[in-house]
């Protein structure tokens, strides 16, 4: 990033968790935008009588099988009324994002549930929650991988309200949706978001993007944009990345929110 401008070097695709476990142990400098819950309400947490410290709270999760995780939180919603069956993190409300206990129409539990346990394991900086391996620094002492949680829908929904653009079904896939991957890649480009950064791309990026109905490619440029602010706020001497400093060291808070 340079002069408020973000340039796309490439798209990579990793097609497996072991990949990205792979991924994330290359000896590189970065920082991050990760498009999964790294914390659990607090709320949840407590009443199911969990550790209350997120490395322990993420490490006994990591213990739990999908089908365990399920009856659990299902256990919880049952005993609440109706219009309140899940705890939210604080994170939710600003953020327009999902529970992250949810583990359908998004399964973002067991997002988190495949994804947090192997930051964790690579010794990755989470900012507000995990210092990641000491020795993994740059000459100024700052950690060089350094992760946020990121949310490509509260970027896109600046630019396009409640028009959706990318849908894993094919018969949902329409001309409507195209339109709106359009609109949204030029609003970045264009620097036409409160992030005040302008996305750089070349004629076959961007056309990678808008063919792309599935909306990963351009969830990915989405979370890029939202690290690349992160680490400007760093680089003007904050050392959250923009995060709050009242911030919930078991939740996490979404980057941007």
């Amino acid at each position: 990033m340079t002069a408020g401008r973000v340039q796309l070097s490439k798209l990579e695709q990793l097609e497996s968790l072991e990949a990205f476990a792979q991924w994330l142990q290359q000896p590189l400098c970065w920082v991050g935008g990760f498009d999964l819950p790294f914390g659990l309400p607090r709320e949840l947490v407590e009443t199911l009588g969990w550790p209350t410290h997120w490395e322990a709270c993420i490490r006994h999760y990591a213990t739990l099988s999908r089908a365990q995780i399920r009856s659990t939180f299902a256990a919880f919603c049952n005993l609440r009324p109706v219009g309140g069956k899940f705890a939210h993190r604080s994170t939710d409300l600003p953020a327009g994002s999902s529970p992250s206990m949810k583990w359908v129409n998004p399964p973002v539990a067991y997002m988190l549930h495949a994804g947090v346990p192997l930051l964790l394991q690579a010794g990755v900086h989470l900012v507000g929650l995990h210092a990641g391996d000491p020795l993994d620094v740059d000459r100024e002492g700052q950690a060089c991988r350094v992760a946020l949680e990121a949310y490509p829908g509260l970027l896109a929904r600046e630019v396009l309200e409640k028009r959706s653009y990318k849908s894993d079904d094919k018969a949902r896939q329409t001309p409507e949706r195209l339109i709106a991957r359009k609109d949204l890649i030029t609003a970045l480009e264009h620097g036409q978001t409160r992030l005040g950064l302008r996305l750089k791309l070349t004629h076959a990026q961007r056309d990678v993007l808008v063919d792309d109905a599935s909306g990963d490619s351009l969830d990915a440029v989405l979370c890029l944009m939202q690290a690349a602010w992160a680490q400007s706020r760093q680089r003007e001497g904050d050392a959250r990345y923009g995060l709050p400093d009242n911030m919930d060291p078991l939740e996490g808070w979404i980057v941007t929110a």
